[in-house]
């Protein structure tokens, strides 16, 4: 019986420098923030837009969220 040996290529990671890292975090958390912005936070006291277009298009992610919106 043989022994066959198989060897895994090496994996590698490049180095990403933090200075290009930074603004895609920045971009993400900005986007993360204003999403949560539009789904707990308008149709209420901190409003941008009036009547209740916005509170319909997030509904059912407020519920999925926990957030009370009836």
């Amino acid at each position: 019986m043989s022994h066959v040996s198989v060897s895994e290529p090496g994996l590698d990671v490049p180095a990403l420098p933090l200075s290009q890292l930074a603004p895609w975090a920045f971009f993400g958390v900005l986007l993360a923030a204003v999403a949560v912005f539009f789904v707990g936070a308008e149709q209420g006291a901190f409003s941008l837009f009036t009547g209740t277009a916005v509170h319909e298009w997030v509904h059912d992610a407020r519920h999925l969220l926990g957030y009370p919106c009836h």
